[in-house]
């Protein structure tokens, strides 16, 4: 129930400008530490479908949430103030994704490109070619990680 609140609240906060505004830090962090978790939790929806018996209902679910979030505007919970501090844990967002904004632009529309893509090619049915396009966007995951996120 609390991770549907919070899917619920990020919707509203990143659907009106004047909501965003008033997220406090600690609760921007939350939102975004929410829905890499449920990205994540998705991404191994798909993985144990490609891995086992192959459920094309089951992944299009998964790929459609990863999709949804990842066209969300979850950029808008980087404000000024949660470079440091806690949501649900210590945020591990590395400076650079402040201060290195084309790169950080380039990872994250690659990303949406690629959960695009995904969502495009669950709805096809093929395990083989989800599987293929799970590897690409889960290398859009690694490569932010690697240049974005503090490693624990």
């Amino acid at each position: 129930m609390k991770a549907k609140l919070l899917l619920a609240l990020v919707s509203v906060a990143l659907t009106t400008g004047t909501a965003i505004a008033q997220v406090k830090p600690e609760d921007a962090i939350k939102y975004r530490q929410s829905g890499y978790a449920f990205m994540a939790w998705n991404m191994g929806r798909i993985k144990q479908n490609v891995e086992g018996n192959f459920n094309k209902d089951e992944v299009v679910k998964a790929a459609n949430a990863i999709q949804a979030i990842a066209n969300s505007g979850m950029g808008a919970l980087y404000l000024p103030g949660t470079d440091k501090g806690k949501g649900w844990e210590e945020s591990r967002a590395k400076p650079e994704i402040w201060t290195d904004k084309e790169k950080m632009g380039k990872v994250a529309t690659e990303f949406v490109k690629e959960a695009n893509e995904m969502a495009k090619v669950a709805a096809g049915g093929d395990a083989g070619a989800v599987k293929a396009q799970l590897g690409k966007l889960g290398g859009t995951c690694k490569g932010c990680h690697d240049d974005f996120r503090v490693k624990k």
